[in-house]
């Protein structure tokens, strides 16, 4: 039995629509997750104590949970709570709300990594808090979190492929359906292999980019 792709390559607009649909899903919850969850890491190194420990157990909820069980969750249980959301929009905020809770982690984990030196200079000369923040710790964090950014933007996309289970019309779900359509599941497979391929291929290219510019500007600086 040999392996024809033609079969596939006739419903490449189908797909094509798709794979955009994948990447605007991913693009838009990895941006807003990496923003809120730089928020959730500000207000737990600055925040009160009681916040700090609820903002603690939300994400060590989140983090110990499979992506899975959180989007059948939110899907098919939001609605016993009022909650009733359409495939792609349950999709994009299950995606945002467990990048979150890993993105808060790894930029805590960027703001405990910057020396308290620097911290305390930065004190001395009067700058406040806010000026701190913006002035002297993300400018530092950026650079040494931003490989684990990539790599947590590079598994956020592979787990775009779960969305196919509540009917995301997302890559897996439709060349998974043209596959068993055309009696070519094997085909459909490898292209599926080769499109998410070439998403990583991309994002580890443009994070290699980002972090070169990022360390060429550091040192012009320093």
């Amino acid at each position: 039995m040999s392996i024809d792709f033609g079969l596939i390559f006739a419903r490449m607009p189908e797909i094509l629509a798709a794979f955009w649909v994948t990447v605007w899903i991913w693009i838009v919850s990895n941006v807003l997750a990496v923003f809120l969850g730089f928020g959730v890491a500000t207000l737990r190194r600055y925040g009160p104590l009681w916040l700090d420990l609820l903002l603690r157990l939300l994400v060590e909820i989140i983090r110990g949970t499979p992506f899975l069980v959180q989007l059948f969750l939110l899907y098919f249980g939001g609605p016993f709570i009022g909650l009733s959301l359409d495939p792609i929009p349950a999709g994009l905020l299950g995606m945002t709300v467990y990048s979150t809770a890993y993105y808060s982690e790894i930029f805590r984990a960027g703001y405990n990594a910057i020396p308290v030196g620097h911290i305390e200079a930065a004190e001395c000369v009067g700058l406040t808090r806010g000026q701190i923040i913006r002035r002297i710790l993300v400018p530092e964090m950026t650079m040494l979190v931003l490989p684990q950014c990539v790599n947590m933007a590079i598994l956020m996309m592979k787990e775009t492929a779960i969305l196919s289970i509540i009917t995301v019309p997302e890559l897996t779900l439709v060349v998974g359906a043209i596959g068993s359509q055309q009696y070519a599941f094997v085909e459909a497979m490898l292209l599926l292999a080769l499109f998410y391929w070439f998403l990583v291929e991309l994002s580890g290219f443009l994070g290699r980019i980002a972090e070169a510019r990022l360390s060429k500007f550091r040192f012009a600086h320093s």
